[in-house]
């Protein structure tokens, strides 16, 4: 089974390429390759170290919510 997980993007290189993510405070480089047009404080679903999508602000809120009540704790582990 595969997850990913719903991040915060702080900030996003110049090129557009890589961003830093934080998810429960811990921060992240990840992949931009495969979404267009992100922007800091837009929300990303985090795979392996790739975005693979945008997510609304309140889905990411929910999915967050529903992980750490599942016992992963800010989607931790």
């Amino acid at each position: 089974m595969c997850l990913a997980i719903p991040a915060l993007v702080v900030e996003v290189d110049g090129s557009g390429e890589t961003a830093v993510v934080s998810v429960g405070g811990v921060r992240k480089a990840i992949s931009l390759a495969l979404v267009e047009g992100v922007n800091a404080g837009d929300f990303v679903l985090v795979h392996v170290g790739y975005a693979l999508s945008k997510v609304s602000e309140l889905e990411a809120e929910r999915t967050l919510s529903l992980l750490d009540a599942g016992g992963f704790g800010e989607a931790g582990g």
